[in-house]
This record gives C-alpha cells, structure tokens and sequence, in this order.
C-alpha cells in the first residue's frame, strides 16, 4: 500500500446505490399518500418535527459517527441555518428554498471555519469548543436588532402552496425531500474513500497518519458537509413555526438528540441515525401529545442510560451481533 493513497473501498455497485434512491422515492410517496388519508393535518406537523430530527442526526454522524468527533454545537449549526433563512428573509423576501440553499452555504462555511480551528484539538477538548460555539452565537443572535434579538422575528407563512392541499403538507414534503437527501448523503459517505479514511481516523488517528492518511483534509470535508446539513435542518424552521425566537432556535434539545439518535440507532451506519431519530422523536412527539413536553430531555436522558448499558452499540450493532 502506497503511504500516500488511501486503500480503495469496497464500494457497493451502481444497481444499489439506485435501489436506494427508488426505495426511498417510494417509501416518501407511500407515506405522503398515508398522511393524507388520514386526513389530519397535525401529522404533516408531526412528521416535519420527526423527518427534521432524521436530517440532523445524519448531519451529526458524519463527524460524530464516523470520525469519532463528538460535536456539542448542533443547536449552532441548527440556529444559522434558522437564521440564515430570517436574513434572506428580512433583505430579499425569499422564500424556504431559497433560504434552505442559502443556510447550506452559510453553515457549511461556519463548519469549515470551526474545523480548520478546533480540529487539532482532540476528545473532550473538541466537544467543549464546539460547544462554546453555540453560545457565543447565541450571544450575538440575542444582540442583533435585524434579526429581532431577544423578542424573536416573525415570517408570514402563505396560507397555501399549490399543488399541495394545505401549507402543512408543503413544508412536511420539503423536509421528507431533505431527509431523503441528507441520509442519501451519509450512506454515500459511508462506502466512499472518505467514509473510509473517517473510519480509520476514528479507530486510531495517528496510526491513519504514520500511513499517510491525510487526516485534516478528511476531518475539514466532514465538518463542512456535517455543519451544512446541520444547517439546512434548521432552514425550515421559521417557516415551520412562523416565529422564532434564539431560546427556540438554541434549544438544549437539539444538541442532545442529535448525540442521542445515532448511540441509540448505532453511530457510524448510514440506517442507525434513522432509526434513532424515527424512534426518539416518535417518542417526544406522543408525550408532547398526551403528558407534556417537558419529558422529552428526560426520555432521551433513559433512553440514553438503558442503550449505553445494554445496548453500547446501538440497535442496528445488537442486531448485526445476533
């Protein structure tokens, strides 16, 4: 093996990167189909809310599961992305799409930015500066008048979209497009020469260098995409609620459900993020419906103590075991 190239993945076929693309197509038409039968339109709500959660847990697991960079700053990534959308907003009259494009940008600069400055450090050192990141954004959300400081800022929502029957279900399809995406992203990541040299980072980072792994260029890439899809999480956020204020868009709950989701789904797999965010949010959404939204940190906290016990590798590693 050459010091300089990395070894060529086994990277699955053409046929099963489409199967996943027509799978995913039809399973999104299957359950836009389901909602509407249905009728109700707290479950384009609801689904926007669990869909936005699979988006940012596969954000994560690209730094956090597959290089091994815990990342505590996801509630930031998440906020310029919301806010990114507020500004568009504010100066041009954009509308989500636009502002979704603009919030990839903008968090992806601000992941490459972050990372070509916190990357040297390693383990808990990281975690910490990432962190500190999300408050000192929030710090300067909370002092900007243009984007309503501490009050919040208000978008008007159209009252509807055609073709789409209601506003709910417009917003619920361009989150089931991103989420379909950004996993799309993670899975492509996971059998590339990319997910490959992450891998070997996280198992043993000076070991990948001693081979010539180039690990900077490697871990900067993984910041980047992971904080733009982190971003483009957020996007929707404003035209979802209608208002949003930085105690919303900073929320605690986001960065521990996006460490959550991947442990409990199984961190470094492209389907553990999923499973993760289907079942947590799942979860936090029927206590929100029927006790309160208050339990939603507490679920994720027994969640967290049952799976790191039993379950270390998550749901998708127990079953690979058996």
């Amino acid at each position: 093996m050459s010091a300089t190239t990395l070894p060529a993945p086994a990277m699955p076929t053409a046929r099963l990167h489409l199967s996943y693309w027509l799978g995913a197509g039809a399973l999104a038409v299957a359950l836009i189909l389901l909602l509407r039968l249905i009728g109700n339109e707290y479950g384009w709500y609801a689904g926007y809310f669990v869909l936005q959660y699979v988006v940012l847990a596969a954000a994560w697991n690209i730094l956090g599961g597959y290089a091994g960079y815990v990342n505590f700053g996801a509630a930031g990534f998440m906020a310029t992305g919301s806010y990114t959308t507020i500004v568009l907003y504010e100066a041009l009259g954009l509308g989500v799409i636009p502002g979704i494009l603009g919030a990839a940008v903008v968090a992806g600069l601000l992941g490459l930015g972050t990372g070509y400055l916190t990357l040297r450090l390693r383990g808990v050192y990281f975690s910490i500066a990432t962190l500190s990141l999300s408050v000192v954004l929030q710090t300067i959300v909370v002092n900007w008048d243009y984007v309503g400081g501490s009050r919040g800022a208000y978008i008007i929502r159209p009252m509807e979209v055609p073709p789409f029957a209601s506003y709910g279900e417009y917003i619920f399809v361009v989150m089931l497009v991103l989420a379909v995406i950004a996993v799309g992203i993670g899975r492509t990541v996971e059998f590339s020469r990319l997910g490959r040299g992450l891998q070997a980072i996280r198992d043993n980072e000076r070991a990948a260098e001693a081979v010539g792994v180039p690990t900077l260029r490697l871990k900067l890439i993984a910041t980047t995409l992971s904080g733009a899809l982190m971003g483009v999480a957020g996007a929707p956020l404003p035209f979802y609620a209608g208002y949003l204020n930085p105690e919303g868009a900073f929320n605690l709950a986001y960065a521990v459900n996006a460490i959550a989701m991947p442990l409990i789904g199984g961190a470094g797999t492209w389907l553990g993020p999923v499973i993760g965010a289907v079942l947590l949010a799942t979860l936090q959404q029927a206590a929100t419906v029927t006790i309160s939204s208050a339990l939603n940190l507490w679920i994720v906290g027994w969640m967290l103590v049952i799976f790191v016990a039993l379950f270390p590798r998550g749901i998708l590693g127990w079953f690979r075991r058996r």
